[in-house]
């Protein structure tokens, strides 16, 4: 009988198998596995019954805990109802590179760790604004995207070829006549704040020339294109393929921005002349863009360090450009302080400067090095910049009014960073999993990433045991497949605002609109805005 019994069992199992449908739900969700109280043999683990005793706090013992919070939430909820449909007279845009949803999660985690929080139950400033939304992030033809086509999407409204800036999809990689093509531009948000009378410009810890800060002034073929010597190094010609750092200093928008901070000074010096920094320009037509631009702007100031960036009378300057080391800015974590500025203290000086406007003002902040610190498999240093970059944003909200000022968080594209495995609560989130183990019997990283540098396996493609190596903030994470970077990823991303028509964030996106949104509760633009007689959204 028990024979018969066995039979079939079997062959249902087969039946099930050549149907295709799930055999057995607890294969991938054991109640045993979840709670860390899978039994193991000594064979396949370092140490006894991991996870037995997985923490829970005392006072979420009491159901009445989640019920209030519950409430508090819902009250919340309510309370957006009270529309802000006031015209926003200044907008202030952080981009997070390559803050994917799971970045901002792990975020949260790690700022709560920090304040010796369990972490889970902590939130990022931006994640309290009253609206939210998501972003879709391919660009014209790429499936997954780059910074250089959401640029053209998040500030000039419409999407683009990846690799590109500022053009529409006619122009292709690399194409420079049909770049410089004026037929072929599109302008950004930068640009119609500029006609409606308002102060602009933008902040990034990468460099003036990057993609992301590009798009509020640039229109090349090639994200690359920045500098004369970056230009013939693709084999175009610099005398009729205009590079980005010269599109910056002489051409509109760019001319006309009252701030301009971040990294790149080699971009717009001679190869014979040393920057502040210590180190020699990349230019080979002789051009020095910083002593044009400061001719071109008297009443501004060119600042190279931090201790220049606190000491200017931002009530006596009409511009500011602030160029902080030869290329990129260094990682807050591991720059000099005494020389580099936060992404808080550029963000600081710079609406001190841009509230001096009476017509209010459009400025773009990018937390640039997010993304850096993902393509280096770093996810440490990453959540630590999304941290530098989440106090920005506390700084701006507190320096400003949400009722006359929209501030809209969001990200260009995603990265491959995953959170794994069952680990439990308030386990460190950048730590190994202090409650499972793979199948060979090690600890595995709660963070991890699909592609990157280091699979951390050994010359027979054997996992070593990651408890003997010592981590810190450089630390590089684990990955699954063998790149030199690690890559972006296609999936959604965040929107949050605060401030005038922030109820405009809602649902999920096409990153183009984003733009148009602004445009609307600033009437700026050349589509619909809040102050149409007949308003039409």
């Amino acid at each position: 009988m028990a024979k018969y019994a066995l039979n079939i069992l079997v062959l249902s199992l087969v039946l099930s198998l050549g149907s295709g449908r799930i055999v057995d739900d607890i294969s991938f969700h054991n109640p045993q596995h979840l709670a860390g109280q899978l039994p193991r043999n000594r064979a396949n683990m370092v140490v006894d019954q991991l996870g037995v005793n997985k923490r829970t706090l005392d006072e979420e013992r009491d159901p009445e805990f989640w019920r209030t919070l519950a409430r508090d939430e819902l009250l919340k909820t309510v309370e957006k109802q009270k529309l802000n449909v006031n015209k926003a007279k200044n907008i202030i845009m952080f981009l997070g590179d390559g803050m994917s949803l799971s970045t901002v999660t792990a975020a949260r985690i790690l700022k709560g760790q920090r304040q010796n929080h369990t972490g889970e139950e902590d939130g990022l400033s931006f994640e309290k604004f009253p609206h939210m939304a998501l972003s879709r992030t391919y660009c014209a033809n790429a499936q997954v995207p780059d910074s250089a086509c959401t640029a053209t999407a998040y500030l000039c409204g419409i999407k683009a070829n990846i690799v590109t800036i500022g053009v529409t999809a006619n122009v292709e990689y690399n194409n420079c006549s049909a770049s410089m093509d004026p037929a072929n531009h599109v302008s950004s948000i930068a640009a119609w704040a500029q006609k409606a009378g308002k102060s602009t410009g933008f902040i990034t810890t990468t460099t003036l020339t990057h993609a992301s800060p590009a798009g509020t002034y640039a229109h090349v073929a090639n994200r690359l294109y920045e500098s004369d010597t970056d230009v013939k190094s693709y084999g175009q010609d610099p005398a009729t393929c205009v590079d980005m750092a010269q599109q910056l200093v002489n051409d509109e928008p760019g001319r006309n921005f009252n701030i301009m901070m971040g990294g790149g000074m080699a971009k717009f010096l001679p190869k014979t002349v040393k920057d502040f920094h210590g180190n020699y320009g990349i230019r080979e037509d002789g051009r020095n863009l910083l002593s044009k631009w400061q001719g071109m702007h008297p009443g501004g100031v060119l600042v190279s360090n931090r201790e220049q960036l606190l000491s200017v009378n931002t009530t006596k300057v009409s511009h500011i450009m602030g160029i902080f080391n030869t290329n990129s800015m260094n990682y807050h974590a591991v720059a000099d302080k005494s020389k580099q500025p936060s992404l808080s203290e550029m963000t600081e000086t710079a609406l001190k400067l841009l509230q001096r406007n009476e017509k209010g003002y459009f400025i773009f902040i990018e937390g640039g090095n997010i993304d850096t610190a993902h393509h280096e498999n770093k996810a440490a240093m990453s959540l630590d910049e999304t941290l530098e970059f989440e106090k920005a944003i506390q700084l701006a909200r507190d320096m400003t009014d949400p009722q006359d000022t929209l501030i809209v968080v969001t990200s260009d594209h995603g990265h491959g960073l995953t959170i794994n495995g069952y680990p439990g609560r308030g386990s460190s989130i950048l730590g190994l999993n202090p409650n499972d183990l793979g199948s060979d019997g090690l600890k595995y990283s709660t963070l991890m990433y699909p592609l990157g540098h280091d699979q951390f396996a050994d010359e027979n493609g054997k996992r070593v045991d990651l408890e003997k190596i010592p981590r810190n903030i450089e630390t590089i994470y684990p990955s699954f497949i063998k790149s030199n970077a690690g890559h972006h990823s296609g999936e959604d991303v965040g929107i949050f605002a605060s401030g005038p028509f922030d109820h405009l964030f809602t649902g999920v996106l096409q990153q183009n609109t984003i733009p148009h949104l602004m445009a609307y509760a600033a009437c700026i633009g050349d589509g619909p805005t809040m102050c149409d007689a007949n308003q039409k959204v």
